[in-house]
């Protein structure tokens, strides 16, 4: 997905059958510990850069980016 907008990718989710979209924000610098989450997750980078680490594999996320992570998985 190249240069999306969060509503492109909110309409996209819900298309897919996800029932909840949330828009995130981080302060520069923000370091969140190690955690799972309940359920499937999939993310698009708006603004900003993260980085996001899953099985000992770091990828460097920028604007337009994406990733999916299945319910339980530490990241």
């Amino acid at each position: 997905m190249s240069a999306a907008s969060f509503e492109d990718f909110e309409a996209d989710a819900r298309a897919l059958g996800f029932n909840e979209v949330t828009e995130r924000h981080w302060e520069p610098m923000a370091v969140v510990e190690t955690h799972t989450h309940p359920f499937a997750v999939r993310a698009l980078v708006v603004r900003g850069d993260m980085w996001l680490t899953v099985g000992g594999e770091t990828r460097h996320l920028r604007p337009g980016d994406t990733f999916e992570l299945d319910r339980d998985v530490p990241h």
